[in-house]
């Protein structure tokens, strides 16, 4: 596959999540509706991702505190995150791997370990 075409491929792929992702925010946004956390109904915790839905409706009205209020760290993280998806990208244009530099799989293994540890602390905080 030739780079234009990797290219168009990215583009579209990015378009339809992107879509995708903008209608089931404007759904959101208009009935109140979202997908249930399975993991909150089965434990009664507040998962990693519990708040990601608010957050990016937020993000959707341009409600910068809302969305830091719905998921701090996610919010934190959404630039360095940004980053290392854009620089993957890329070297898929460049070369057809997706391949992650030591920086890259540094700021993901960083990101995961901080979702982590904020899930564990909010559910603490709630029952203290």
């Amino acid at each position: 596959m030739t780079k234009k075409a990797r290219l168009k491929k990215l583009l579209m792929n990015i378009f339809l999540l992107g879509m995708a992702g903008l209608l089931y925010g404007i759904f959101v946004s208009y009935t109140g509706l979202a997908i249930p956390c399975l993991f909150r109904k089965v434990t009664g915790l507040l998962c990693p991702g519990c708040g990601v839905t608010g957050m990016c409706v937020a993000l959707l009205h341009l409600d910068w505190r809302g969305a830091f209020s719905c998921h701090p760290v996610l919010f934190v993280l959404l630039l360095p995150l940004t980053a290392v998806f854009i620089c993957s990208a890329a070297g898929y244009v460049q070369n057809g791997r997706f391949r992650f530099a030591r920086w890259q799989n540094l700021i993901l293994y960083v990101s995961v370990a901080a979702l982590v540890i904020f899930g564990v602390v909010r559910n603490l905080v709630r029952f203290l």
